[in-house]
C-alpha cells in the first residue's frame, strides 16, 4: 500500500538514519572546535584555513595523519572571531599552544569555544597540547600564552596597571616555572586590564601558589589569586591549611 515505505536497498542512504560517521563527529565537535579571537578585518574563511593549516603542520601538530588539519571555519566578522573545525580532538588541543600567534601582523587569542565540556572531552582524546610541538618554526614559546587549560589555571586579580609582563611573571615564577601564562591587555592601547592567567608545570604548586599570593597589598592594589573555575576570591580549606 505504500511502496515509499520499503526497506531501503543495500548500500542506498536513508537521509533518516544518522550515520556512525556522522554521530561521532556530531559527539566530537565540541572538542574538535577551537574559537580564535582578535582576528583583523581583511581575514576571511580561506586564509584562516589555509593558515591554521600551515602552522599546525609546522609545529608538527597534524597527529591524525597526512593532510589538512582544518575542517572546516565559521568566522564572524562584526566580532572579528572564527570558530576553526579540527579533524580530531587530538589535533585541536595542540591548537591551544597557538595563542597569542600572530595572524597577519596581529596576535590572536585561542582558546576553547563556550560549549567545550571538559569532563566529556577527557574521554575523547588528550585535553592538552602535546609537549613535542615545535613552537619555534611559528616565533612561539612553550609556556608563553598556551597551555592554559584545566581545572589547575590560576586566576591573577588587582594586578597593578603598571606591571609589566615580565614583573609578573617573575612573582609567580617564584613557587615554580609556568607552563602558561597570559597577561590580559587592552586590544586597543596594549596596557594591562590588571590581571592574568596562570599554569604551573607542577601542578602540586597550584594551591600553594593560590594560598600565599591571595590578599597581598601591591601598592594601593590587593591580589585576587585563585583557581580560574572557582568562582570565589575566597581560598579553599586545604589553601588555608598549607597557607598556616
Amino acid at each position: 500500500m505504500f511502496p515509499n515505505m520499503l526497506p531501503f536497498a543495500v548500500g542506498q542512504f536513508n537521509p533518516l538514519v544518522m550515520q556512525p560517521q556522522a554521530m561521532t563527529q556530531q559527539a566530537t565537535r565540541h572538542a574538535r572546535r577551537v574559537y580564535v579571537g582578535g582576528l583583523p578585518p581583511s581575514a576571511n574563511e580561506q586564509s584562516v584555513a589555509i593558515y591554521f593549516n600551515q602552522v599546525m603542520a609546522a609545529i608538527g601538530g597534524n597527529t591524525a595523519g597526512p593532510g589538512d588539519a582544518v575542517l572546516n571555519v565559521y568566522i564572524n566578522h562584526d566580532k572579528k572571531f572564527a570558530f576553526v573545525e579540527m579533524r580530531s580532538v587530538e589535533e585541536a588541543s595542540n591548537a591551544m599552544a597557538l595563542d597569542g600567534i600572530l595572524f597577519e601582523g596581529a596576535p590572536v587569542k585561542v582558546r576553547r569555544p563556550t560549549d567545550y565540556n571538559p569532563s566529556l572531552a577527557a574521554a575523547l582524546g588528550p585535553s592538552q597540547p602535546s609537549s613535542n610541538l615545535n613552537l619555534a618554526a611559528v616565533g612561539l614559546t612553550p609556556g608563553s600564552a598556551g597551555g592554559l587549560e584545566g581545572p589547575d589555571r590560576i586566576f591573577v586579580g588587582g594586578l597593578p596597571y603598571y606591571f609589566t609582563e615580565a614583573q609578573v611573571r617573575e612573582l609567580l615564577e617564584s613557587f615554580g616555572p609556568l607552563r602558561g601564562f597570559d597577561l590580559v591587555k587592552d586590544r586597543e592601547t596594549g596596557n594591562s586590564k590588571g590581571y592574568a592567567f596562570c599554569v604551573y608545570q607542577d601542578l602540586n604548586v597550584t594551591d600553594i601558589a593560590c594560598a600565599a599570593l591571595n590578599g597581598i597589598k601591591m601598592g594601593d592594589k590587593t591580589l585576587t589569586v585563585r583557581r580560574a573555575n572557582q568562582g570565589s576570591a575566597q581560598p579553599r580549606p586545604e589553601q588555608e591549611n598549607i597557607l598556616l
